[in-house]
């Protein structure tokens, strides 16, 4: 999700505490967003006892948005998803003996990556819009202090700026695969994503750089990348896809490079 690429007004927000235990920690997070603490807003970051939430204000606001792992549609993949069956399982190349590691970089809200995680895949994260990064931050944090959940998330590293300046600076071994999900302006209609697209996207605006995205991602990644659509969406514009898994609201167009064999 790219700032850079967000409506020319944007919305203004601020931080809260939920309660005096919260205000120190409140107090640094606004000084690290630029945010207030203070005055009309149109929504808000509230800290409190649950985590880090995004909130609209407004009497037709929808609730607030935070990330979490432990609890919800998350948990319940978790422990009753497709495992490896999964098409994302499939479109990164997990098979019997290969794990890949893999780069998330559109990272979001973390979900995708958490189930790559979750199978086994090491996960480094990249998300460039500081609020974003920030929530998906606090949901990492929360997760890691649960037992069953620590272990998943231990494989989980996030990042935050810009993905194609850190995939062009790249210095490390190359990941093996580079997962990308851009924000596209026809979405899923699903109520949660409803939810989600009507809180972040007049913060995030349109990743109208995902031509640009793409091709770095294609010239880091050792093995392939994999790039994430609406089922009907165009290409993103550049080298087109070798192929594509299609499902009921979703497909993953896949660039391959090399194969994935197990070690």
């Amino acid at each position: 999700m790219n700032p850079a690429m967000a409506p020319a007004s944007l919305p203004v927000g601020r931080v809260e505490a939920a309660g005096p235990a919260f205000a120190e920690a409140a107090a640094a997070l606004a000084a690290s967003l630029g945010l207030a603490l203070t005055g009309e807003a149109d929504y808000v970051l509230r800290l409190g006892p649950a985590g880090l939430a995004l909130q609209e204000l407004g009497p037709q606001a929808p609730g607030p948005l935070l990330v979490d792992f432990l609890h919800g549609a998350q948990a319940h993949r978790r422990l009753q998803g497709g495992g490896s069956g999964q098409m994302i399982a499939k479109a990164v190349g997990i098979q019997s003996g290969v794990r890949p590691v893999i780069l998330d970089a559109t990272a979001g809200l973390g979900r995708d990556a958490f189930v790559l995680a979750q199978l086994g895949c090491p996960v480094t994260l990249i998300e460039r819009q500081p609020l974003v990064a920030a929530l998906l931050r606090d949901g990492l944090a929360r997760a890691a202090d649960d037992p069953e959940v620590a272990p998943i998330v231990a494989r989980m590293q996030l990042r935050q700026g810009d993905a194609i300046a850190q995939i062009t600076g790249w210095t490390e071994a190359p990941p093996q695969v580079i997962y990308l999900d851009p924000m596209f302006p026809h979405r899923e209609k699903s109520s949660l994503v409803k939810k989600e697209m009507s809180m972040l996207r007049p913060l995030v605006g349109d990743d109208d750089d995902a031509p640009a995205l793409l091709a770095a991602a294609l010239a880091l990644a050792s093995h392939r990348v994999v790039v994430k659509r609406p089922r009907k969406a165009p290409v993103v514009a550049g080298r087109p896809p070798g192929y594509a898994l299609e499902g009921k609201s979703s497909r993953f167009d896949i660039y391959p490079l090399r194969s994935l064999k197990p070690a």
